[in-house]
């Protein structure tokens, strides 16, 4: 019994040691576990850390970039901006400047238009004062074309029918018979000149007009013995003249008389080119036919140089000057309605 007694305390004390160690081992074990699984999670920390850290420093790049490509992109902006505004300075400039240039180029056109009708009057009134004042139908057909080319730049309906009205006055121009005025008057000129020479009645030398008359017979055709007769038998012929005078008693003018004859000559020619100019045919012949009556009442018709203002007289007699010139009048109502077309665009 005391054994008994004796063995149950230390069973007793040895179950409680194995306890004991059980637990210690259990708290060992338990101990270990949890230094394992704080080292294990302070290791993952770690690793999340540096993980956290590089992708911190990664997204601070990054964002630096970020800003650095911001603040580029508000430069740009900025520039953008700033050459926005320039642009759209300079396109209100062209703008202005396209407007100003329309305007402008609106009063030339005006202007250019307004210069070329004012030019094409002027030439209208020359065409037409040389029509009327000296019946001059080249210069007036030179002045028309001249304005009818003045009218070719400008490519408006208007200006076509004044073109048309101008090529209307030209073509009537050139079916004006042509007179070749400047001709005539230098024959009248050349006759003036003769008719200031020609020797009067009273101072006619038959002999001389005879001889003038003749032909002349050559030296080479005559021998030597007519070659001395000859001088020797004109005096003879000389002494005595007879010529048959159609009037038996020719007018003997003084020598004041015969001044103012010749004067009177020459006036009417002069007046005989003025009709030529005015185209009066009736004053013209009239002039003509007073100069030849007093050629032949009181000069020497038989004298050569009277035959050549004869033949001058009938040839200036036979041209006939009188012509019906156009008025320009079509022309000169095309341009005033041009004009007043002008001032109400104005």
């Amino acid at each position: 019994m005391t054994d008994q007694n004796h063995t149950l305390p230390f069973i007793k004390l040895h179950k409680q040691s194995m306890l004991s160690i059980v637990t210690y081992v259990v708290i060992a074990i338990a101990l270990f576990t949890l230094a394992w699984q704080w080292l294990n999670t302070r290791h993952r920390f770690n690793d999340i850390e540096k993980s956290l850290s590089l992708k911190l420093e990664q997204y601070q790049l990054i964002n630096q970039e970020s800003l650095t490509l911001a603040k580029q992109a508000e430069e740009r902006s900025t520039q953008a901006n700033a050459r926005t505004i320039l642009l759209e300075q300079k396109l209100a400039e062209s703008r202005d400047q396209q407007e100003a240039l329309q305007t402008l180029y609106t009063q030339l056109a005006e202007s250019r238009e307004s210069t070329a009708v004012a030019e094409v009057e002027q030439l209208l009134t020359i065409a037409n004062q040389q029509l009327q004042l000296s019946s001059n139908v080249k210069s007036a057909l030179l002045a028309l074309q001249a304005a009818q080319k003045r009218l070719e730049p400008l490519d408006l309906p208007r200006a076509v029918q004044l073109r048309e009205t101008l090529a209307l006055e030209i073509e009537n121009l050139r079916e004006v018979p042509q007179l070749d005025i400047v001709n005539l008057s230098a024959q009248l000129t050349q006759l003036s000149e003769l008719c200031a020479k020609l020797p009067l009645i009273s101072e006619r030398q038959p002999t001389l007009n005879a001889n003038s008359a003749a032909q002349k017979p050559t030296t080479e055709a005559m021998s030597t013995l007519e070659k001395l007769i000859q001088p020797f038998w004109k005096d003879i012929k000389n002494l005595v003249t007879v010529e048959r005078i159609n009037n038996p008693e020719p007018p003997l003018l003084a020598s004041d008389q015969a001044f103012y004859l010749r004067e009177n000559i020459r006036l009417r020619l002069l007046t005989a080119r003025i009709a030529l100019l005015q185209h009066d045919e009736a004053t013209y012949k009239a002039d003509l036919n007073l100069v030849k009556n007093w050629l032949n009442e009181y000069f020497d018709t038989k004298h050569p140089d009277t035959i050549k203002a004869f033949n001058l007289l009938k040839k200036l007699s036979s041209n006939k000057i009188s012509m019906e010139l156009p008025q320009l009048t079509d022309s000169f109502a095309a341009v005033n309605r041009y004009k007043l077309l002008l001032e109400k665009t104005n």
